[in-house]
């Protein structure tokens, strides 16, 4: 077990000339490959540099790159303009959708006691561990997964083998992965590397997938003072402390502690990014820590036209709507399509307030209806763009003409934030 390439700080500024040089040092070190799979994050990633570091890939292997699959998990496959925006000079005959509902096999269940152990109680069954089959059975003598590690609502830290078996996994490992992420509770992971889901992750890789050529590349993304974009670090390797390196300086880089809780916070989604409720909700997992009790939360969502990524996901959600977890469990409970998708069961806690804040969504797609029919408040977007200008306000801290103080974030994906007095409780 090695980590090939560990650099990093709070500072670090890594250009592409050194990511290059550490990727080309990685694969001399690794020798001669015919046959490499690589597995970037989708577009929903798009600032976690994978792109560039998947195109690098291919300069150095060429044509023994014969896969590329983006991880998709539930999420819609990329369009041919993501692709090009994300993989420029990819050839597009190299990628391969990921079917999360059919194309996957089981390659063994992490043991019911040891789930039990380590989820202290919460989950008492077996959990599968599931994979692509191209990831299992497209014999490839190398396997690159490549991405960001980030605060993650479900796990604690995004990627490592999240990468692999959420990403590329099926519909049942999925739903049990989020389910229990969600169930054992958000705040009590997020910007941990250490967590329950990760453990039985960590299971399943040192058990079922020791054969196969996996390498983990691992980036850290942070903010300059200009508010672009460094890479803080990288880290390369094939176990769990190339892993650990990374979320130690993610959470040094992408975490930020408030001396103050907002009373009102006001989070802007790219419209490049973030199309559905699904994938917008970063809005409240991300900032929820944060935000006072009775407090409300502005999402500007110009264009957020869906809740789900997956049409029956979207449907459960328009079912259910974003309730609080004794609701959802309850709904889990005493009914049959809910159990039958609990990743949807588990969106919606995570985007549940609890009731202890205001969830104002404005999206650019959805109507007043369907905003309130899902249990948030609705405002007009364009009225509330007028008075919350994301062109001129800045990350944190803002002063409005009438006074108010407002926390303004640009994008939620790209840390976690917390009120200092909120920590450990």
């Amino acid at each position: 077990m090695t980590t090939y390439y560990a650099q990093g700080s709070a500072a670090t500024d890594l250009t592409d000339a050194d990511l290059k040089a550490a990727l080309t040092g990685t694969f001399e070190k690794l020798g001669p490959r015919d046959r490499v799979l690589a597995l970037p994050p989708d577009f929903t990633r798009f600032y976690s540099m994978a792109g560039p570091l998947t195109c690098m890939t291919y300069e150095h292997f060429g044509e023994k790159l014969v896969d590329v699959m983006p991880a998709l998990g539930t999420h819609v496959p990329m369009t041919g303009e993501q692709l090009d925006r994300m993989f420029p000079g990819l050839p597009h005959t190299l990628i391969r959708e990921h079917d999360w509902r059919n194309d996957v096999v089981t390659v063994g269940e992490v043991p019911a006691e040891f789930v039990t152990e380590v989820t202290e109680g919460i989950c008492t069954k077996p959990c599968p561990a599931q994979l692509n089959r191209l990831v299992w059975q497209g014999e490839h003598d190398l396997i690159l997964s490549i991405g960001q590690v980030v605060p993650h609502e479900v796990i604690g830290m995004a990627n490592y083998n999240k990468n692999v078996f959420v990403g590329t996994g099926g519909a049942v490992g999925i739903n049990e992965s989020h389910f229990i992420g969600a169930a054992y509770g958000m705040e009590r992971m997020m910007g941990r590397a250490d967590t329950p889901l990760r453990r039985i992750l960590n299971y399943a890789q040192d058990n079922f997938c020791s054969h196969l050529p996996l390498v983990y590349v691992l980036t850290v993304i942070g903010p300059r003072d200009d508010g672009s974009l460094a890479v803080r670090g990288l880290f390369i390797g094939d176990d769990v402390d190339c892993f650990e390196q990374a979320a130690a300086l993610s959470v040094k880089v992408n975490f930020t502690v408030l001396d103050e809780e907002p009373h009102t916070m006001v989070v802007h989604l790219d419209p490049e990014e973030f199309h559905s409720t699904w994938l917008g909700n970063k809005a409240i997992y991300r900032t929820r820590m944060a935000i006072a009790d009775g407090g409300e939360l502005i999402v500007l969502a110009p264009a957020v036209s869906t809740f789900g990524e997956d049409p029956e996901i979207d449907k459960l959600i328009r079912k259910y709507g974003y309730r609080t977890t004794p609701e959802v469990m309850r709904f889990v409970a005493e009914t049959d399509d809910l159990p039958a998708n609990l990743s949807a069961a588990a969106h919606l806690i995570h985007g549940s307030s609890e009731d202890r804040f205001r969830i104002t969504y404005c999206p650019g797609g959805l109507s007043r209806e369907e905003i309130e029919g899902v249990g948030y408040r609705y405002a007009d977007l364009a009225e509330m763009q007028a008075k919350y200008d994301p062109e001129k306000l800045d990350d944190g801290w803002n002063e409005m003409p009438d006074g108010q103080r407002i926390f303004y974030i640009s994008n939620p994906a790209l840390g976690l934030w917390a009120y200092r007095g909120r920590l450990g409780q």
